[in-house]
């Protein structure tokens, strides 16, 4: 599986917030949004079934 980066705009007191959270955690900031996305994920897929994606050609 392929490693995509992403940029996102977020304002800086968010993102401080997002570091004490994941300082508290013992991650990294890009650890602790990892994990919430697989979070949302799962919590959509739960509720709405399987999200099959495609595997576009490299």
């Amino acid at each position: 599986m392929a490693v995509k980066s992403l940029s996102i705009r977020i304002e800086e007191e968010m993102l401080d917030k997002l570091h004490v959270v994941a300082d508290y955690e013992e991650r990294s900031a890009n650890s602790q949004i990892i994990i919430l996305i697989r979070n949302c994920i799962d919590e959509f897929e739960q509720k709405h079934g399987k999200i099959i994606v495609s595997e576009k050609d490299e």
